[in-house]
């Protein structure tokens, strides 16, 4: 496959930045990179735009080095909240994923972060407080706290149920109130009777 040299004139991923002089295949440069007006041919001419070029792409990064200096520290200072459903065990129905957290400061804050600088080694799957890691520039990386809330009601605990203990109907509990029977009726009379006998008895015998 035939090759060409390039001088890009924007900067391509993957390929170089603008002022870069590179080598691509010579189709790609003549169906793609000339028409969208990314490349120049290598020539004389365009050589002496290499300096403009450069001083541009200096100008370029360096308004992108301070405005990501710059966001990294507003980000810093900012705790992005995210609400999720859960489980009655805590545990959330999906994940929290660099899109979750891409599309949430946009949501709330108005940033637009490419996910793509938002480094999670792992997708996060509870609640709590996260620290997570942003690469915003080669030369600037952030720390963003990141929390993550359940939106599911907290279930109230159930109230013990106290069974009542039916009451005994024993004769002599405390508190109950048993009626004598007819033989205990007659006992005590008969224990009366006796007892106003007894004095006479007594007086008769002194007499005598």
């Amino acid at each position: 496959m035939a090759k060409t040299e390039v001088i890009l004139t924007h900067n391509i991923v993957g390929l170089g930045g603008e002022s870069d002089q590179v080598r691509v295949a010579a189709g790609y440069a003549r169906n793609f990179l000339f028409p969208q007006r990314l490349a120049v041919p290598v020539t004389s001419a365009n050589k002496r735009q290499l300096e403009a070029l450069r001083q541009r792409r200096a100008e370029r990064e360096a308004h992108e080095f301070n405005h990501m200096t710059d966001l990294a520290k507003a980000l810093q200072k900012l705790v992005c909240v995210i609400k999720v459903k859960t489980g009655e065990d805590g545990k959330l129905f999906g994940s929290v994923t660099s899109g979750t957290i891409a599309d949430e400061l946009k949501h709330q804050f108005d940033i637009a972060l490419d996910k793509k600088k938002i480094k999670l080694e792992h997708a996060i799957r509870a609640v709590g407080e996260f620290e997570v890691e942003l690469h915003l520039h080669a030369e600037v990386k952030a720390t963003l706290k990141v929390r993550v809330e359940s939106t599911t009601p907290i279930a109230a605990p159930t109230a013990a149920v106290v069974e009542e203990k039916p009451r005994s109907e024993k004769r002599g509990h405390r508190g109950d109130i048993v009626a004598p029977t007819t033989e205990e009726l007659k006992a005590k009379a008969e224990a009366k009777t006796k007892t106003e006998k007894k004095p006479k008895a007594e007086k008769k015998a002194k007499a005598e």
